[in-house]
């Protein structure tokens, strides 16, 4: 079947079966390899991208009902070559080592600050609770999406 889809505010049309997951399309159609698969199973959060603003695990998501939706990935949140607050405060705040739950925390940490600019640690925590690190210890993550809310609040 064929659809529709906008991809980082791209407008994309692919042709699916009933068995494509999403992470499938848009790893090996799309190449946005910032999406990793992990668990494979909705477990760990490394396959996380926002569907219509919502955080989901493309690894569990057939592609046919992204159907008419909107998907961002991490390489969606860079504009005209600038990294988005919440990916510089991730750098400035060592909150990755080896990187591969990085595109799956940030997403998810931007669904958060896009519903609540300034949670709460607690909240932080809350939010971040599908998205398994085994590099960080999550003292660097939850610091860097404090900064990120902080550094917005300040901007406003």
């Amino acid at each position: 079947m064929n659809i529709e889809l906008t991809v980082n505010g791209r407008l994309r049309s692919a042709n699916v079966d009933t068995s494509m997951r999403l992470i499938d399309l848009l790893r090996d159609e799309f190449r946005l390899t910032s999406v990793k698969e992990g668990c494979g199973v909705g477990e760990c959060g490394a396959c996380t991208v926002l569907l219509n603003g919502e955080p989901v695990c493309s690894c569990l998501m057939p592609a046919f009902q992204a159907r008419e939706a909107s998907i961002l990935t991490v390489e969606g949140l860079e504009k005209n070559g600038e990294l988005d607050d919440l990916q510089k405060s991730f750098l400035e705040k060592d909150a990755t080592q080896c990187g591969f739950c990085t595109p799956g925390m940030i997403l998810t940490a931007k669904a958060l600050l896009m519903k609540n600019p300034t949670p709460s640690r607690d909240e932080i925590r809350t939010a971040l609770a599908g998205n398994i690190c085994r590099c960080t210890g999550y003292t660097p993550i939850i610091e860097a999406v404090e900064d990120a809310a902080a550094k917005a609040a300040n901007l406003k």
